[in-house]
């Protein structure tokens, strides 16, 4: 499994070189100011950087990495969500929860690999307790726009993305011991699939899919994108317990989900009248920015592989 991950590091490691060289080439060619496309193109690819760096760390610890990781990417999207959203001071202990119960128990349940537990940890108890706490403090301005954003933001930022390292918990036959490795065909073929969707949008898009929710997405963008992630997929089937051909459908499936996750969030931002969840990443926003697109692709990505391909 070394072997195969020390591939696909290398491999992204020469792609965000000719990357950055493309970048510093345009830009030293290009007349000053610099145009603002160049601009975030140039922090796109340094943030990067950053991200597969950390993600190569996590992938060097393991279980223990993988896990801690997406508990902080959970806990600091969290944060980015409840900030944007109205709250009184009777939200309190339901926000303390959020943070201090929810998190902990959701990546513990993630970690002991109690599925029973973890599908319906969220949905079920938290989603019941949550609006009750909040009703026995008797403040009922705005209270069901408070209680669906607080479902909500605990839903996409803690439920969704820890399906990326419940992966680890998944005993697909002929794969043990491999399962960091479908975690790293999740994120790089949705993730790439968002690069190449902001590549061929800015090339030949002409068509926007949404223009009141996200204009910047075009149904060339997405086509493109889509497809040409698809195509990455069946290349690195050779990671997964896929054939290149169930690779190229999973990865679409995903990565399809992973663009009806942007566009959701994208329309969460525009309600609340804001262009990025944060300014954690400079050129990506904040840590939703980054992994809005993961949180409808993962959980559809891990039932794929648990019903189809698991004991």
């Amino acid at each position: 499994m070394r072997h195969d991950i020390s591939i696909l590091i290398i491999g992204l490691l020469v792609v965000l070189t000719t990357a950055s060289i493309v970048a510093a080439m345009l830009s030293a060619r290009a007349p000053k100011p610099l145009s603002p496309t160049l601009i975030n193109l140039t922090q796109r690819i340094n943030a990067w950087w950053v991200m597969v760096a950390l993600m190569t760390v996590a992938f060097f610890f393991g279980r223990y990495g993988m896990t801690i990781l997406f508990a902080l990417i959970s806990f600091a999207s969290l944060r980015e969500f409840v900030t944007l959203t109205h709250t009184s001071r009777s939200d309190h202990w339901v926000l303390l929860g959020m943070f201090g119960i929810i998190i902990p128990v959701q990546y513990w349940l993630v970690w002991t690999a109690w599925y029973g537990l973890f599908v319906i940890f969220i949905p079920v108890y938290c989603f019941l307790l949550m609006p009750a706490i909040t009703a026995l403090h008797g403040d009922t301005e705005r209270f069901l726009e408070r209680i669906a954003a607080q479902q909500w933001a605990v839903m996409i930022s803690v439920y969704c993305v820890s399906h990326v390292p419940a992966l680890l918990t998944l005993d697909v036959p002929g794969f043990e011991g491999r399962n960091l490795l479908l975690i790293a065909f999740l994120v790089i073929v949705v993730q790439g699939s968002d690069v190449l969707q902001y590549i061929f949008g800015k090339l030949f898009g002409k068509h926007r899919f949404s223009p009141t929710v996200s204009p910047s997405k075009t149904w060339e963008g997405l086509i493109g994108g889509v497809m040409s992630a698809s195509l990455l997929g069946a290349l690195l089937s050779f990671v997964t317990p896929f054939s290149p051909l169930q690779a190229a459908c999973v990865a679409f499936v995903a990565c399809s989900m992973g663009f009806l996750g942007g566009l959701v969030a994208s329309a969460i931002k525009r309600d609340q009248g804001v262009k990025d969840w944060g300014h954690l990443i400079e050129g990506h926003g904040g840590m939703m920015d980054r992994t809005d697109s993961l949180i409808f692709a993962a959980p559809i990505f891990f039932h794929i592989v648990r019903y189809f391909w698991t004991l």
